[in-house]
Order: structure tokens, then sequence, then C-alpha cells
């Protein structure tokens, strides 16, 4: 899986980002693509601890644990999977002011590259930086297709 802490991955989510307009339209799905933008903008905040999360149940911190793996993984997300409460965007949204957010998040995620003391993600615990970037690089991607960008 490719990591969004690399300048190609980098710079090819850039590319794609800048593919999006506001006619963009899903090809499955509910969201429209601004939503989409403000949805990708909420996974590179945790990293980041520009969004504090609630941290599970035991149980559901177990449930997690099993499909941790697949966050990073090179087998790309199903069509509609489950999101979490926090990443939901349901209100209307600004697509130039998602985009700039967006990009704004993605290159002070890209800047940490170096970083090697993440915190841990609330619901998954540890991850290195080469798995932050590969899930980030996922994330993106996976919707990013959606859009057909």
């Amino acid at each position: 899986m490719q990591s969004l802490f690399t300048k190609s991955a980098y710079d090819e989510i850039l590319t794609r980002l800048d593919n999006l307009s506001p006619e963009s339209q899903a090809q499955w799905g509910k969201m429209t693509v601004a939503q989409m933008l403000a949805h990708c903008s909420e996974p590179l905040k945790v990293p980041l601890e520009k969004l504090k999360m609630a941290k599970p149940n035991p149980i559901m911190k177990l449930l997690f644990s099993f499909f941790k793996k697949s966050l990073y993984d090179d087998k790309p997300w199903k069509q509609g999977l489950p999101t979490s409460k926090e990443f939901k965007i349901v209100d209307q949204r600004d697509f130039q002011e998602e985009k700039e957010q967006l990009k704004s998040l993605i290159d002070e995620f890209y800047a940490e590259r170096d970083k090697t003391d993440w915190p841990p993600h609330p619901f998954c615990g540890h991850f290195t930086t080469e798995q932050w970037g590969q899930m980030q690089y996922k994330h993106l991607d996976h919707h990013f297709r959606q859009f057909g960008a």
C-alpha cells in the first residue's frame, strides 16, 4: 500500500484532489463531493491531535483489533463500509472551503513524515509512522475513487 508520507503518493493525492470539482458525482454512497471532502479531513485530524475521539468500550476495542490491519493493508476498502459517528458529515458544506481545509491537513500531515512518536489511535492503539501514512493514503484513495478522481 502506498503511504501519504512518500513524495509520489503525496503528489498523486494532491493532483487527484485538484481534479475534483463541485460537479463531481459519487459513483456510490450518499455523500456529496463537499461532504466527502469534509469527511476525509476528520481522520487526518486524529494523528495531528486536532480531533479528540471518545475511547470505545472494551468490547468495541476488541472488535476493532480484528480489523486493524485492514486499515493499512493492500486490499481496497469495500463500498458502503460503516463510518465512525465522529466522521459522519450530514449537513451541507461549501466545496471550496472543504477542499482548502483538506489540502491544508494533507500538507500538515505530510510535513510530519519524519515523526516517530505518534499518539495512539483511540480505537486501534499504536500505529507506526508507515502504517499512519498507509492508512491515510488508503482512506483518501477510497473516497477519491468514489468520486472518479
